[in-house]
């Protein structure tokens, strides 16, 4: 009837918003619709919002955006489409369009209803809502917008949400709780059954460059989309020492890929290309532990690291914790077990809380025996946090740190954001822990800084004898000094 037949991911998501239970009620009552930028999402919302009004007749059609302008270009390609098409135009009324600002309506002869919102508090509320449109969900800082549309529909039990959006980063809040609970009942069966998900995406860990990951996010690749259009971007942000925040963007916009943050403080591409499972087992006697807390005091890790004999630096989790008088019973039985050379952590931050735990007790009296135990040196790492950070971050850039793609670890460092202080900055966070990161970024600080005859290096360094390796030097046995 349109003459603009769909094309083929349009047409599967059509199909598949369509699905009806046995009594008739759509099989969804909401669905995310994922894919990366530029696909043809206006086009199918028009279709879909025009198939509602003329086909089921649905009374009320809501559509918004945070972006009130990109609500308005869909209700304006429906209101061309309606006046264009002659088996639709003769079924407008004569009052048919208000394009009042704030007042954007498409009327047809049998009172149903397409109109527009902003994404906020007020948006959907005091009208009841059959078929609700929410684009760019990305951008849902909080669930004000969500709140005040979707139970809008609660008066009809076959009303339908459609969300469509591209991925985001953490705090995209609305977007990430809805993903995750579809999946969760896509892997269990725990959960919403009526919450369905349309997700066009790359794997995790895609690199730019890999022309899966564009075909996976973009299905108009090739079709609707040339390979030199997202080629150049890619190689552009493929190239060593670009700025995280380009990355970030083009992992989402080009991608579909959801990221920790647009402002990444760690290059995610350089983090996931380090990891090379293995373990510290061999490099015993030289490491340094580092720990830290997160602001809530919900969350403690301990991270140990060690420079191996090729030089770089490897960091794996010890322990983590969410309790912290769990954390202050377990801290000396895992120091123990661990015997780091050094411990270290941020008095200055939210560590503080530990600081009558952690200070080195038998500084002050040789009789304590129980903190810190013998053979570790406590150290506190105060005015070095941003040399930490940024120190940490530019070994990973330099390839300089291997770890084993622990899900905890990998997790807090692409999170950790950038905040500046003067032309100097330090891990952040908009939502969820980082300090994680933190203490690893400390435990390689001090494994990199640790006494040469600890550090493992070939030539190691004992006082009074230069330049001394492990097969000859009588007084070093294996990789650590005795």
């Amino acid at each position: 009837m349109l003459g603009e037949p769909l094309d083929p991911w349009q047409q599967h998501a059509a199909i598949r918003i369509g699905e009806l239970l046995p009594d008739g009620r759509p099989r969804f009552r909401q669905i995310l619709l994922i894919v990366a930028r530029q696909q043809g999402k206006t086009h199918l919302l028009k279709v879909l919002a025009l198939y509602w009004m003329w086909v089921e007749r649905q009374p009320l059609i809501f559509g918004t955006s945070t972006n009130l302008d990109q609500a308005r270009e869909a209700w304006l390609a429906t209101v061309e489409t309606a006046q264009r098409i002659p088996t639709l135009a003769v079924e407008l009324p004569r009052t048919a369009v208000r394009s009042a600002n704030g007042q954007e309506t498409l009327c047809t002869v049998h009172r149903c209803r397409y109109k527009i919102g902003a994404a906020n508090r007020r948006g959907g509320r005091g009208k009841a809502i059959n078929r609700l449109i929410g684009d760019e969900l990305r951008e849902h800082r909080t669930w004000e917008a969500y709140a005040a549309a979707y139970p809008a529909m609660n008066a009809d039990p076959s009303a339908q949400a459609v969300f469509l959006t591209n991925q985001g980063d953490a705090t995209s809040v609305v977007l990430l709780a809805l993903r995750a609970a579809a999946l969760e009942f896509i892997e269990s069966g725990t959960g919403d059954p009526r919450l369905g998900i349309l997700e066009w995406s790359a794997p995790e860990g895609t690199h730019p460059m890999d022309p899966a990951g564009w075909a996976a996010a973009c299905p108009q690749l090739g079709r609707r989309m040339d390979y030199d259009t997202i080629r150049g971007v890619a190689a552009r942000v493929s190239r060593p020492g670009v700025d995280p925040e380009e990355l970030a963007t083009f992992l989402t916009e080009y991608l579909c890929m959801s990221v920790p943050n647009l402002d990444p403080a760690i290059d995610p591409i350089a983090w996931h290309a380090l990891a090379q499972p293995d373990s510290l087992a061999d490099l015993r006697g030289r490491l340094a532990a580092c720990l830290d807390i997160s602001p809530d005091a919900r969350h403690a890790a301990l991270v140990v690291a060690a420079v191996q004999l090729d030089g770089r630096v490897r960091v794996e989790v010890v322990k983590a914790w969410h309790d912290l008088q769990q954390l202050r019973r377990d801290l000396p039985a895992w120091v123990a077990r661990v015997r780091p050379y050094t411990l270290g952590w941020f008095p200055r931050g939210p560590a503080a809380a530990l600081d009558a735990d952690l200070r080195d007790r038998r500084a002050k009296d040789k009789r304590y025996r129980e903190w810190p135990p013998r053979g570790v040196h406590v150290q506190e790492l105060s005015a070095d946090a941003p040399a930490v950070c940024m120190g940490f971050a530019e070994q990973v850039a330099a390839a300089r740190i291997v770890h084993s793609g622990q899900e905890l670890l990998d997790a807090h460092v692409l999170r950790a954001e950038k905040i500046w202080t003067a032309q100097r900055w330090v891990f952040g966070a908009a939502r969820g822990h980082v300090n994680t990161a933190y203490a690893a970024a400390g435990a390689v600080h001090l494994a990199r800084t640790m006494p040469a005859a600890r550090t493992g290096s070939r030539t190691v360094r004992v006082p009074g004898q230069a330049g001394t390796s492990p097969a000859t030097n009588p007084r070093v046995r294996g990789r650590s000094v005795v």
